[in-house]
């Protein structure tokens, strides 16, 4: 049985996880499966959002740790590779500019979490729950972006709480400590975000990439080179046939009175 499903339709390419028997505890394959929909997010014009979602009960238990180990993965050479590989990935993911939206329709721990940190947006359903299991299940940290990426996203206070801890934080105080942007209940969750992803696509593709791009490099703390971004990007966007679609189809919109 496939691991992962994949759809592509009306501009948004799906990833869902189907390892439900399992967890969705991932593995080697459904990281390379990632990794390609990432490569072809990246290539394929038509392709305008990625979405990572799950089925099952879990969105995922984090990592595979039977798998890894099984592949050498306690040994130190080895984990570093393995290591490269994963923060490559979730590196692409935070710089490619096209949206990234990760939607976790039910648990979403270790790995999960360290994903979803490297995503623009995050969707969870009312039975979500957040946590990093490293420190307290294995004796380790959560290196691929646990620690390094939950900081700056919910500063120390709370990365304490969740990475040190190890507490889990339920979908109503992720919201309330800008873990995620917005909570559904269950029922209605592939619904809202389908509606979602389809309200990107109907988004200037390219004002999104240089919106992307600009957040994160105000997000570095140079507020003088940020700020020459943005004129930078303006002058670019204004002279797009979108662009000028849009201001047209505003003045001509019906005047209210």
């Amino acid at each position: 049985m496939a691991e992962v499903r994949r759809a592509d339709e009306n501009g948004v390419l799906t990833v869902t996880f189907t390892r439900d028997e399992k967890l969705n505890a991932v593995t080697p394959d459904m990281l390379a499966a990632l990794q390609s929909a990432v490569h072809d997010l990246g290539e394929d014009e038509s392709a305008r959002v990625l979405v990572i979602t799950a089925e099952g009960r879990h969105f995922t238990a984090g990592m595979d740790i039977t798998t890894l180990a099984a592949q050498g993965g306690g040994e130190g050479l080895v984990l570093r590779r393995n290591y490269r590989r994963i923060h490559l990935l979730l590196d692409e993911i935070e710089a490619i500019e096209k949206p990234v939206v990760l939607a976790a329709q039910g648990p979403c721990r270790g790995f999960g979490l360290e994903l979803a940190a490297s995503c623009d947006f995050r969707l969870c359903s009312d039975r979500t729950v957040f946590g990093l299991p490293e420190i307290a299940n294995l004796a380790v940290l959560p290196g691929s972006g646990g620690i390094s990426r939950l900081v700056p996203l919910i500063g120390p206070h709370w990365t304490k709480w969740i990475a040190m801890a190890g507490r889990e934080v339920d979908a109503a105080q992720a919201l309330a400590i800008g873990l995620v942007h917005a909570v559904h209940a269950d029922a209605d969750f592939p619904t809202a975000v389908a509606e979602f992803a389809a309200s990107l696509v109907a988004l200037s593709g390219e004002a999104l990439g240089l919106a992307k791009l600009g957040i994160a490099a105000a997000a570095r703390g140079d507020r003088v080179s940020a700020r020459d971004f943005d004129r930078v990007a303006n002058t670019l966007l204004i002279s797009t046939p979108e662009h000028r679609a849009r201001i047209e189809a505003f003045s001509n919109r019906p005047s209210k009175r």
